[in-house]
C-alpha cells in the first residue's frame, strides 16, 4: 500500500541513493555503533544504515509505516519504536539505567544519532539531543540549508542557535541537498549537517553561557556594556563595544566564569 506524506507531520522522504551515502559516510559506521534514526519513513536510510552498523534503532511516529518497516527488516538488527522522539526516555530505550539529566558528560554510554529529520523539529530536537540526552558519540543530520548555515555562523555573524549548538558540539556542512531529493518535494534545499559532540565543556557552564547570551542577544543591536554592565570586559580582554554576533564561542565561556 502507498502512503502519502503527511505535511503535519513534515514528511518529505530522501529517495536521492547518492544522498543517502553521503549521509552514511559521514556517519562514519562500523559494526560496534548503536545507531538512533529519527523519522525512517519508508526505510530508505534505515537499510543502508542497518547495512553498516551493528544495531539500529529507529523512531517513528506515524503509525501508519510501523507495519511496513516491521515487515522490511524483520529478521535484522533494526528495532522499530512507534512515538515521539522529543517525549520518549531515550536512555532507557538505549538501555542504560543512568538518569538523562546526569546523563551529558557521561563517556560509557556511545552511541549516533543519524537521521533525515522532520525540519520543523530542528531546534527542538538539538535541545533535547543536548540538554537530555545520553551523549551521542556523533549526530548526522539533514536540515533546512538556510538553518545548517545558521548554525556554523562565525563572527560577526554568529546567533543564538548558532552559540548553543557551537558550545555542545563541532558543526561542519557535508553536502549541500537540492529539494529534488525528497518526495514530495519541499519549497526550500537541504544540507547534510555533522555535529561532533565536545568533551571539554561541562553542562553548568553552557548553561550559564546561554542565560547571558540570550539577554545580549535580545539586544543585539546594543553593545556588551549595555546589555551586560555588570561585566569587567577590559580584566577579560573583550572590547565592551562589542556585539554578541561579534563574540566566539571561547569568549562566551570566558564571561560565564565571571558570573
Amino acid at each position: 500500500m502507498r502512503i502519502l506524506p503527511k505535511k503535519s507531520l513534515g514528511q518529505n522522504f530522501l529517495i536521492n541513493t547518492v544522498v543517502l551515502e553521503k549521509i552514511v559516510s559521514a556517519a562514519e559506521l562500523n559494526k560496534d555503533d548503536t545507531i538512533l534514526e529519527i523519522g525512517p519513513g519508508t526505510g530508505n536510510l534505515t537499510k543502508l544504515l542497518s547495512q553498516k552498523a551493528g544495531r539500529v534503532i529507529t523512531i517513528e511516529k506515524d503509525r501508519r509505516l510501523i507495519d511496513g518497516l516491521r515487515e522490511k527488516f524483520k529478521d535484522s538488527n533494526v528495532e522499530i519504536v512507534e512515538g515521539d522522539v522529543l517525549k520518549i526516555d531515550i536512555g532507557t530505550l538505549l538501555g542504560h539505567s543512568i538518569p538523562l539529566s546526569k546523563a551529558y558528560g557521561n563517556d560509557r554510554y556511545r552511541y549516533k544519532v543519524v537521521a533525515n529529520i522532520p525540519y520543523y523539529i530542528t531546534s527542538h530536537l538539538l535541545k533535547t539531543i543536548f540538554e537530555k540526552w545520553p551523549k551521542p558519540k556523533l549526530i548526522v543530520l539533514t536540515v533546512q540549508k538556510e538553518v545548517a548555515k545558521r548554525i556554523t555562523a562565525k563572527p560577526p555573524e554568529m546567533n543564538l542557535l548558532a552559540l548553543s549548538v557551537q558550545l555542545y558540539s563541532e558543526p561542519k556542512i557535508i553536502s549541500y541537498v537540492s529539494k529534488g531529493s525528497f518526495r514530495p518535494i519541499p519549497k526550500v534545499d537541504s544540507a547534510i549537517i555533522k555535529l561532533t559532540p565536545n568533551q571539554s565543556v561541562d553542562a553548568e557552564s553552557i548553561k550559564k553561557v546561554l542565560l547571558l547570551a540570550k539577554k545580549a542577544f535580545a539586544g543585539k543591536r546594543k553593545q556588551l556594556k549595555n546589555t551586560l554592565p555588570n561585566m569587567d570586559f577590559t580584566k577579560l580582554s573583550i572590547p565592551a563595544e562589542s556585539r554578541p554576533e561579534e563574540l566566539v564561542t571561547s569568549d562566551w565561556l570566558k564571561i560565564a566564569v565571571e558570573v
